[in-house]
């Protein structure tokens, strides 16, 4: 029997220059955006099946019909993650590959795809960590009314109870929920992801009913799993800042922080939402929804938490003399995904910035990693997903240099590091993503990859940035400058 995924004592405290010796260095993917296979195994559509083949609502008209056919080549994957040193590897299931309708028993050739991956993956010696859902909604239950219904969490608890029992014996660290923050509010309330609503009183329903779903798949995952398995979730929390100290501002910064962090780990960690949030959208919702016993539900104890980040929030209090949609980083769309926040204005934060526009600060990640060791002392953390897009091209020799990613990469790794050597129990890294593949509203267009995918011919190459991590990985320390692994 393999030792569990997540120690029980805490993990041995780096070195000013290394990280601890357990920490466990990873990437990750999701399902939609690497699988393709969209109609092999019985797989039904998911809603960003629908999504993506809706004229206008991709760049390109792209689709994930193909990704990077992950489903067919994850062997060749697996090894390539083993050559590289990883050590852990973060992946997503397809809920309507398992169960097609979201509902009824399961596609056993549909399991029998993540069966095969979960073993290559420990033939190769990688961790595999499991994500329940990744965004991918079977459409069938978006058809009977999505997140915003309560039924939804039910459904994801058996499905849950379905995963847990074929996987839970090889793996031991388990993700319920991914970024619930854009299930919600960049699905139902701005509409730039998938199913593309615009209701921002259906917005907060659906951010409740997502956190029932956590709760009830937390049960559901360990009334079939060994007891020594971690279940945790992943969130988006954004590091908020007020553009200065007026209290307009400081008021507008409270409203966002409740609207992107206090409405899950209000829940999740402390089994109340916060007053204010209630206050701040009283004209939208009477909160009724939440039913007795919910809170309760939702609180379960949690062995780990996942933190994502890329930039951080800027905010301060809305000109009234302003109009229109105010830019936000979560895509262009006439509608905001924050619901009863017309008051709040977005600032573009200083310095340097990714393909996608977002500014560059390892200090966000630091602020929010020193956050959640204060918010829930004792509970292990991890850096489920960072990393950042640039436009890659390979050389005329074929090989991918991307200075800019290593040094994204080196400076978010030191604020890791500083964050554990300031008492934070920061257990692994999962860089944001093991390869190019089709990133949501974007298509093709936008490369997170640390491998690079040549989308014609579906060729991996891995770019300098993948040689350094590598390095990085097997030596558990970070070079003091940032240079290429040639």
């Amino acid at each position: 029997m393999s030792e569990p995924v997540i120690p029980v004592t805490p993990a041995t405290p780096a070195t000013p220059d290394t990280f601890p010796p357990a920490f466990l260095w990873g990437a990750a993917t999701s399902a939609y955006q690497i699988e393709g296979a969209v109609r092999e195994g019985g797989r039904t559509p998911s809603i960003w099946d629908t999504f993506s083949h809706t004229p206008g609502k991709t760049a390109g008209g792209d689709t994930g019909d193909i990704a990077v056919d992950h489903y067919h080549r994850f062997r060749d994957d697996v090894a390539m993650m083993a050559e590289l040193g990883l050590t852990a590897y973060r992946f997503s299931v397809s809920w309507s590959r398992v169960q097609p309708t979201g509902r009824g028993p399961a596609v056993q050739v549909g399991l029998d795809f993540y069966r095969r991956l979960v073993d290559e993956l420990l033939a190769h010696g990688i961790k595999p960590a499991v994500t329940l859902y990744h965004w991918d909604l079977p459409q069938e239950l978006e058809d009977a009314g999505g997140w915003p219904e309560r039924d939804t969490a039910y459904r994801f608890a058996e499905y849950a109870q379905i995963v847990g029992e074929a996987l839970g014996d090889r793996v031991e660290q388990w993700i319920t929920l991914n970024e619930p923050w854009c299930s919600a509010f960049l699905g139902y309330g701005s509409g730039v992801h998938a199913p593309g609503r615009t209701e921002p009183a259906a917005t907060l329903r659906a951010a409740h009913h997502l956190n029932l779903a956590h709760g009830l798949g937390t049960t559901a995952l360990r009334s079939v799993m060994p007891a020594r398995n971690s279940v945790a979730l992943s969130l988006n929390s954004s590091a908020v800042r007020p553009v200065s100290q007026d209290p307009a501002d400081l008021a507008a910064a409270r409203k966002i922080d409740d609207l992107a962090n206090g409405v899950f780990h209000g829940p999740i960690l402390h089994g109340a939402y916060p007053r204010s949030l209630f206050d701040a959208t009283a004209s939208l919702t009477d909160w009724s929804y939440v039913q007795d016993g919910d809170l309760a539900v939702i609180k379960q104890p949690l062995d780990a938490l996942g933190l994502n980040y890329y930039t951080p929030t800027l905010v301060g209090a809305a000109d009234p003399a302003a109009s229109g949609p105010r830019a936000d980083g979560h895509g262009s769309s006439e509608h905001s995904p924050w619901p009863a926040a017309d008051d709040v204005a977005f600032h573009q934060t200083p310095g340097e910035r990714t393909e996608m526009g977002w500014t560059i600060d390892p200090t966000g990640l630091h602020e929010l990693i020193m956050r959640y060791t204060r918010e829930a002392p004792g509970l292990p953390l991890y850096i489920t997903e960072n990393g950042a897009a640039y436009d890659d091209k390979p050389d005329a020799d074929g090989r991918v240099h991307d200075p800019e990613r290593i040094a994204y990469l080196h400076g978010h790794l030191s604020a890791v590091r500083r964050a554990i050597a300031d008492g934070a129990d920061v257990r692994g890294y999962y860089l944001w993503s093991l390869m190019d593949n089709f990133e949501w509203a974007y298509g093709y267009g936008k490369r997170f990859g640390a491998v690079y995918v040549d989308y014609a011919t579906l060729e991996r190459t891995p770019k300098s940035s993948a040689l350094w991590y590598g390095q990085v990985a097997r030596s558990g320390a970070l070079p003091p400058a940032v240079e290429e692994v040639a």
